[in-house]
C-alpha cells in the first residue's frame, strides 16, 4: 500500500474496515484514485496552495483535477467533468466548510462520477460509500454488529462494525451516500445528528464518535425516478445543494461520451474507434432531439419517449456498439452497431415509445442527408 493508503491496482474494505487488495490489472473498474493516480500525484507535487486539514490537495487543485488543465511542468490533467466551472468551484468550497454537499440532478448528469472524483481528490479514497436503495437499513449509515462477538461477549467496541460514514468521521475523510432519495425517510434522517452535531452516538456502549477535522459527506439524489423519498426539510437544511445540469451543447455531450467510451474501452481491452465519431455524434443528436422534443434546427416538434435518454445511456449505447464492431465486425463503428442499443434505450414502454420512435425515424431520420444507412439499420432492428 502506498503512503496515502492507495493500492497499486485498487482497494476495498472488509467488514472490519481492513483494506482488501485487488491484483494489479484485474480490476474491471478501478477506483478514481487508482485510475488517475498519476494525475493526482502530479497535482500534489505542484500544489503549493493552502489545504484544509487532512485534504490531499488544495481546493484549487481539486477543481483543476475535475475540470482539467495543464500544470507548470507540462502535465496534462484530463477533465473529469465537462460543464460550468462555477458548479465545481461551489461544490469544492462546500466540502471545505462544515456543510455537507448534495449533488442533485436528473439521471445521467454525472452525479456519481463527480462524487467519486471529489472524494478521490479530497481524501485519496472514494470507497467510503453507502449505496442507497429502498432496502438500505439504518446500520448502513450508523453501525452494525458482529453477532457472534455480540452473543459471546456482549456489546463492545470489538463487536461493533463501523459503517463507511463512521469510518470517515473517525479518520477525517469524505463519505459518500449515493441515491439518497431512494433510502427510506426514517433511515435518511439518521444523517441529521451526524451532519448537525458532527457526532454519532453509540447508546449501547454509552459512547459516541465525534467527527475529526476533514470529515464531510457527499450525497447524490434525483427526483425523476420512481420510488423516490423526498428529503425532510430538516435534512435538506444540512446540505448545500448543487444542481448538475444536462450538457449545455451537443459538442459538450459528444466530448463527454467520447472520453468515457475511450476510458471504458481501455478497461475492456477494446480497440480505439477513431472512425466512430460520426456514429457518436449521431447517437447524441438522436438523444438530444428526443429528449428536448424538437429537432436541432428547431423546425420540427417531436414527441418525447418515457425514458430519460441521459448522457450515461448514450455512453452505454456507444460502448455496446464498439464491442459489437470489435467482436462481430471489422472494428469500425457503424450504424448497425448502435441501432439495437438505441432501440433499447428509446423504447422502454413497448406501446407508446415504439410509436414515438417510428414517427421520429420516418419524419426526421429518413429525410436527413447522410443518414440513409442509419435509417435502414434502425428499420431492420425494429422490424
Amino acid at each position: 500500500m502506498s503512503e496515502n493508503g492507495i493500492t497499486a491496482a485498487g482497494q476495498a474494505r472488509d467488514a472490519a474496515g481492513e483494506t482488501v487488495r485487488t491484483p494489479a490489472g484485474e480490476a474491471l473498474r478501478p477506483h478514481a484514485e487508482v485510475a488517475f493516480a498519476t494525475e493526482l500525484s502530479a497535482l500534489a507535487a505542484a500544489d503549493d496552495r493552502p489545504r484544509p486539514e487532512r485534504w490531499r490537495l488544495s481546493p484549487w487543485a481539486v477543481a483543476t483535477y475535475l475540470l482539467g488543465g495543464t500544470l507548470a511542468d507540462g502535465t496534462v490533467i484530463t477533465p473529469k467533468y465537462v460543464g460550468p466551472r462555477r458548479i465545481i468551484e461551489v461544490a469544492v468550497t462546500t466540502l471545505a466548510t462544515d456543510r455537507a454537499l448534495l449533488l442533485l440532478g436528473v439521471p445521467g448528469t454525472a452525479k456519481t462520477w463527480v462524487s467519486e472524483h471529489l472524494a478521490a481528490a479530497v481524501s485519496g479514497d472514494s470507497t467510503l460509500l453507502v449505496q442507497g436503495t429502498a432496502g438500505t437499513p439504518e446500520e448502513a449509515i450508523r453501525y452494525g454488529w458482529n453477532y457472534a462477538e455480540l452473543l459471546a461477549h456482549g456489546p463492545s467496541r470489538d463487536a461493533l462494525v463501523p459503517s463507511p460514514v463512521m469510518r470517515a468521521m473517525a479518520q477525517g475523510m469524505t463519505a459518500r451516500v449515493e441515491e439518497l432519495t431512494r433510502i427510506p425517510a426514517d433511515v435518511q434522517d439518521t444523517l441529521i445528528t451526524i451532519l448537525s452535531e458532527k457526532t454519532l452516538p453509540i447508546p449501547e456502549l454509552g459512547q459516541e464518535v465525534q467527527a475529526v477535522r476533514g470529515f464531510n459527506l457527499i450525497a447524490t439524489a434525483n427526483d425523476r425516478d420512481r420510488g423516490v423519498n423526498d428529503l425532510s426539510s430538516a435534512l435538506r437544511r444540512r446540505f448545500n445543494t448543487v444542481v448538475l445540469p444536462l450538457p449545455a451543447s451537443p459538442d459538450d455531450e459528444v466530448d463527454i461520451v467520447t472520453r468515457r467510451v475511450e476510458q471504458i474501452g481501455r478497461t475492456l481491452r477494446l480497440p480505439p474507434a477513431p472512425e466512430g465519431m460520426d456514429e457518436i455524434r449521431r447517437v447524441v443528436t438522436v438523444f438530444r432531439e428526443l429528449r428536448d422534443g424538437v429537432t436541432a434546427d428547431g423546425r420540427t416538434k417531436l414527441k418525447s419517449p418515457s425514458g430519460t435518454l441521459s448522457t450515461a445511456e448514450a455512453i452505454s449505447v456507444v460502448t455496446n456498439g464498439l464491442a459489437l464492431a470489435t467482436h462481430f465486425g471489422d472494428g469500425v463503428l457503424r450504424p448497425g452497431d448502435v441501432a439495437a442499443g438505441l432501440l433499447g434505450a428509446v423504447v422502454r414502454d413497448p406501446a407508446a415509445d415504439r410509436v414515438v420512435w417510428q414517427e421520429y425515424l420516418e419524419t426526421v431520420v429518413r429525410e436527413r442527408d447522410g443518414w440513409k444507412d442509419f435509417y435502414r439499420a434502425c428499420r431492420e432492428v425494429g422490424a
